[in-house]
């Protein structure tokens, strides 16, 4: 049984997000050295020390994450626990939280310091995928079936969005999304949802209109559409020199110019163009190919899974892995407007990598298991098939067609 369960997981998925977290430490440390003895008078490996410590603990968590059943986030016991205690998190950084970047975000903990955030999109992703998968056998029914779910989304997003994190408050709101279009219900109801979204947003924008519509978001807006030219533009003028100067092969591991005090945040939002610059389009289509891939996989297993709960979290951790990858490296390429997320697995952040790690842990024992139920379940006695395991499937496969 165990050699079977071994056996049944995914390693080039494993392998995948291992050689990510580890080009991602070698370029934090190739990003922030200059950095840390400059801005802050520290050591050159300050932020490497940092991000390695991070990473020995999401290796752990991340090995627990994927050998734990997934099926066992669905239980009250968990899901209880986690909704209290991630908006007890969020509630307690607007009280005792640490503003960074204008952003009271930050709760810190004798020398470390997390993220309450980053660890609500996971929440989001398990809370969601859990209920709605519990009620697929009356998603349809609006006030019943689609609604109650969404109160937990909205007031975490508001509460983020109140730090002011307008970036993962979008960020976790798509993911979301991506979650209930992908949980079976007709297009009648998704369209009832969007029309109520529509609803609160508007006359909240309009309230909150001097926040929202700050110096500093519509500067974001200004660089974003002439950055050379625009009094806000620096950040975004010189990643795209940094860009430029990479080439094909970059300057050389080490070699960026741009991180020596022109681009601000190089280790953290703009560790991309620091890759670009240094080991050009080879290493920007290494990040790129194994994001993707990493994203598709998600996708696949989704697709493969036969259990709506399974199949809904794979959906919930590949959307947010590709739409924060989508945001961050849309922003330093002059896409879309700049909004300050970290590149998945890759910018300096542990609050951040660690959530990543325990999501992609989880994403791989779904895996195992499809991997495991496809070569060794139809040898084994199978008990009859859930009827809302099966609707679900009916539903997903119909929607597909």
């Amino acid at each position: 049984m165990f050699k079977k369960i071994l056996k049944s997981y995914d390693y080039s998925l494993i392998i995948v997000i291992a050689l990510l977290c580890i080009f991602g430490l070698v370029m934090v440390y190739s990003s922030s050295m200059v950095m840390a003895v400059q801005y802050y008078g520290l050591e050159s490996d300050y932020f490497y020390d940092k991000q390695k410590g991070s990473l020995l603990i999401g290796t752990v968590a991340f090995i627990i994450a994927a050998l734990f059943p997934y099926k066992a986030y669905q239980s009250n016991k968990v899901l209880v626990p986690m909704v209290v205690l991630s908006i007890g998190g969020l509630l307690l950084v607007s009280i005792i939280g640490n503003a960074v970047n204008n952003a009271q975000s930050w709760i810190s903990i004798g020398f470390r310091t997390f993220q309450p955030s980053e660890f609500v999109k996971l929440s989001v992703i398990i809370y969601l995928s859990a209920v709605y998968a519990k009620k697929q056998s009356y998603i349809n029914e609006f006030n019943r079936g689609v609604v109650p779910p969404l109160v937990y989304l909205i007031f975490a997003c508001g509460l983020i969005a109140a730090e002011p994190d307008y970036g993962t408050a979008g960020i976790i709101f798509a993911i979301g999304g991506t979650i209930i279009l992908s949980s079976g219900m007709n297009l009648k109801n998704i369209m009832k949802l969007a029309g109520i979204a529509a609803a609160f947003i508007v006359p909240i924008a309009l309230i909150f209109r001097e926040k929202i519509f700050s110096d500093v978001r519509l500067g974001r807006i200004d660089s974003f559409l002439d950055p050379f030219n625009s009094e806000h533009g620096y950040q975004l003028s010189n990643a795209f020199i940094a860009l430029g100067n990479g080439g094909l092969q970059g300057l050389g591991l080490g070699q960026s110019i741009q991180k020596m005090g022109y681009l601000p945040e190089a280790h953290t939002d703009f560790i991309m163009a620091v890759i670009a610059e240094e080991l050009g389009f080879i290493g920007v289509g290494f990040v790129i190919l194994a994001l993707g891939f990493i994203v598709l996989k998600g996708i696949f297993v989704a697709l493969k899974c036969k259990n709506a709960f399974g199949s809904l979290l794979a959906i919930g951790v590949s959307s947010m892995i590709g739409i924060q990858a989508f945001v961050n490296l849309g922003g330093i390429s002059g896409v879309i407007p700049l909004t300050g997320v970290p590149l998945p697995f890759v910018s300096f952040g542990g609050s951040s990598l660690l959530m990543l790690l325990i999501s992609t842990g989880i994403l791989v024992n779904v895996s195992m298991f499809v991997n495991y139920e496809k070569k060794y379940k139809h040898k084994e006695e199978v008990p009859a098939v859930d009827p809302v395991t099966q609707s679900y499937t009916d539903r997903f496969t119909y929607n597909r067609k």
